[in-house]
């Protein structure tokens, strides 16, 4: 006998055996046992979620007629009664799956709606079975419109898409529409263990975990996967051998690419990605790799517990205390895009070094302070939840380079005095000072986005440097109410701009002008003296 596919020998078989999609199994249960059925469903979802095998167990729930022959339609089928194991092997008449990606035309979907008007061979239902069906074309879609909507009592349609967007709203109003998750990585690894315990393999937890996270949610994806690693590694699943098929790496290889680069030393990373490139790696998969650990070191720097189910903990939460969360947002970024431009550059290994220099050179420029010029700040705290980066001035260095200034609260003297630039100048001007207490400032902030890329903590540390201590910033969004340093500089604008239009119809000769010559003052020509290098002048007309 031939070998049969785990993704075939294993294919669900009925609703309990069907790996989240919890939810569609819920309300497809309860409306077969109510009988309150629908002529028409829709199935949506990524590549290898189960909506192929999902149609046949309801087609099989269906037309199932029990043991004995003399079942009705359950949620339960049998599996083996002639339509059930007709369906499960490919050859019941009266189920007919359509691949829409070969048979789009208008042409075949006509020759498929003639033959739905008789009536079942062998079945309750005559169920059709229409795959990719956003491949239709838009004759096709039109041409099914009528016996979608009203096909007769023995007919059933079941559509599957992994596009619902490029399905007409005319179709999707007549059918019930199911959305089917992705799978989440522990679950592919359980029905993975469970599979690899039934054949009798041994494998390795952290292999399982490799392979799911490169399943990338399709449990199909997951199982074919599962095979080669199976065949690759002779019949033992282990973590080097799967790392070795799917051009991944060893996650301490990357932690000490990061390690390089909070070090700020590039030779150190570039000898990292030449091993990598001995060891033939896929820098493409090592992007992707770098960009899930940075991930992980974020979210382990907002919620610590996130790190207790990881294997390497510790190197994951020294690299969150290493780095600051502006610096974390920056390379993910670089990551991201570095994955994309890959197949741009000149080769992998160029692609791969060149998102690692892009790091360094975006990374704040770090200060050599001496362990002697370091004394503490008495009665200074700082806010744990806003980590001072490596990179940027360290608080005690503030207190000997600068005399300790109180704040009076007088925020847009401060604002006048802070080394900002772009977003973070932005933040500061636009803000609006609500409290301060101490070494505790609380701002409300007009817009959201201009909290982005980590600019309120870049604005906490130009506060911190101003002041000669270190200072905790809040902030919340909301409606402005009091005086912002944009506000008054605006005020202070159209003061200007008052004064200049007041002194220019003051002026004797334009008054005469416009009241013996009929003349006009054009007001957008006037220009305050400090906004322009002309004197105060008007044109008249």
């Amino acid at each position: 006998m031939s070998y049969q596919v785990l993704a075939r020998k294993y294919r669900p078989r009925d609703f309990s055996t069907l790996v989240g999609q919890e939810h569609v199994v819920r309300a497809l249960t309860h409306a077969l046992t109510e009988n309150r059925l629908h002529h028409a469903y829709l199935f949506t979802g990524t590549r290898g979620v189960g909506k192929t095998t999902l149609a046949r167990i309801l087609a099989k729930a269906l037309n199932c007629i029990g043991p004995d022959g003399t079942g009705g339609i359950t949620a339960t089928p049998c599996n083996v009664c002639e339509p059930c194991t007709a369906i499960d092997a490919g050859r019941f008449i009266d189920y007919i799956e359509m691949d829409a990606a070969s048979n789009r035309g208008v042409d075949e979907m006509v020759q498929l709606l003639e033959r739905a008007m008789y009536a079942p061979s062998q079945a309750r239902f005559k169920v059709y079975m229409i795959d990719e069906v956003h491949q239709l074309s838009s004759h096709a879609f039109n041409a099914m419109l009528k016996t979608l909507e009203e096909p007769p009592d023995y007919v059933k349609f079941i559509l599957a898409t992994t596009d619902p967007q490029k399905v007409p709203v005319t179709v999707l109003s007549r059918c019930l529409q199911f959305n089917l998750k992705q799978m989440t990585p522990p679950a592919i690894v359980s029905h993975l263990n469970e599979i690899l315990t039934a054949e009798k393999i041994s494998g390795e937890l952290p292999a399982l975990r490799a392979l799911a996270h490169a399943a990338r949610g399709s449990m199909r994806d997951g199982l074919s996967l599962l095979d080669q690693a199976i065949a690759y590694s002779g019949g033992e699943v282990g973590l080097e051998a799967v790392r070795t098929m799917l051009g991944s790496i060893d996650q301490g290889v990357l932690i000490k690419v990061l390690d390089a680069i909070v070090a700020r030393d590039a030779r150190q990373a570039l000898a990292i990605a030449d091993q990598m490139n001995e060891h033939s790696v896929s820098f493409a998969q090592a992007m992707r790799d770098l960009a899930s650990l940075l991930h992980r070191i974020a979210l382990i720097q907002q919620v610590p517990s996130a790190a207790d189910d990881e294997v390497d903990a510790d190197d994951l939460r020294r690299l969150a205390s290493a780095l600051a969360a502006d610096e974390i947002q920056l390379f993910y970024q670089v990551a991201l895009h570095g994955r994309n431009e890959i197949q741009l550059a000149p080769d992998e290994y160029a692609g791969f070094t060149m998102a690692l220099m892009r790091m360094l050179a975006f990374a704040p420029a770090q200060e050599q302070v001496p362990a002697a010029a370091t004394p503490a700040l008495p009665g200074a705290r700082i806010d744990p939840a806003i980590p001072l980066s490596k990179a940027s001035t360290p608080a005690s260095t503030l207190a000997t380079e600068k005399t300790f200034a109180p704040f009076d609260g007088n925020w847009t003297q401060l604002v006048a005095r802070l080394k900002v630039t772009g977003l973070v100048r932005e933040l500061a001007q636009r803000s609006e000072l609500v409290a301060h207490d101490g070494d505790r400032l609380k701002l409300r902030v007009p817009l959201k986005t201009l909290l982005d890329a980590g600019s309120l903590q870049k604005l906490q540390t130009a506060i911190s440097e101003a002041l000669g201590r270190p200072m905790r910033l809040a902030a919340d969004v909301g409606s402005t109410v009091g005086p912002t340093s944009a506000g008054i500089a605006e005020q202070a604008r159209l003061d200007k701009q008052r004064q200049a239009e007041e002194a220019i119809y003051a002026d004797p000769f334009v008054r005469e002008l416009i009241e013996n010559f009929g003349a006009s003052v054009d007001a957008a020509s006037i220009r305050p003296r400090n906004e322009s290098n002309d004197s105060d002048t008007e044109k008249t007309s």
